[in-house]
């Protein structure tokens, strides 16, 4: 097993958190060092905060943790491809590099729609890896999506 899979395999724990919660599940942990310093997980249901993305969640704990809003040295690791709000976050707390399990080809903005992370425009590029342990963070979504549809197709 590499490092990315050992450290995706966590950011899978923190999405079966989320998914625990009936949240969508994403999770996301971010190593400094060899180390996890921060874990988060999707909660924006539960805190009915549009803010409480995995990955923003992660980046408070870690900023916290390191004292510090640059993060640099660190590799973030997100089983879903982040959004523009998370992806923004990302590039302004300068992490080094982002491990990402499958795409969002409706709102990921790490290549997908458009990739914020490696813009020419901006002061800092992060360095992107994709498609770490994929199928099962795609199996997972994709079988949140169905029971959600298969529950919401019983109410109507």
């Amino acid at each position: 097993m590499t490092s990315d899979e050992k450290y995706m395999k966590e950011a899978i724990r923190q999405a079966k958190k989320a998914l625990a919660l009936n949240e969508v599940p994403i999770g996301c942990v971010i190593v400094s060092g060899d180390k996890i310093i921060a874990r988060g997980y999707n909660r924006r249901k539960t805190d009915k905060n549009t803010l409480a993305h995995a990955e923003l969640n992660a980046i408070k704990k870690a900023s916290k943790k390191l004292g510090d809003w640059r993060l640099e040295g660190c590799t973030i690791y997100v089983t879903l491809e982040p959004c523009q709000m998370c992806s923004g976050a990302i590039v302004q707390a300068r992490l080094d590099r982002l491990v990402i399990g499958c795409m969002s080809p409706k709102s990921g903005c790490a290549g997908s729609i458009i990739n914020l992370l490696q813009m020419d425009a901006f002061n800092h590029k992060v360095e992107i890896t994709k498609g770490i342990l994929e199928t099962e963070c795609s199996e997972m979504l994709s079988g949140f999506f169905t029971k959600l549809r298969a529950n919401s197709s019983v109410i109507e």
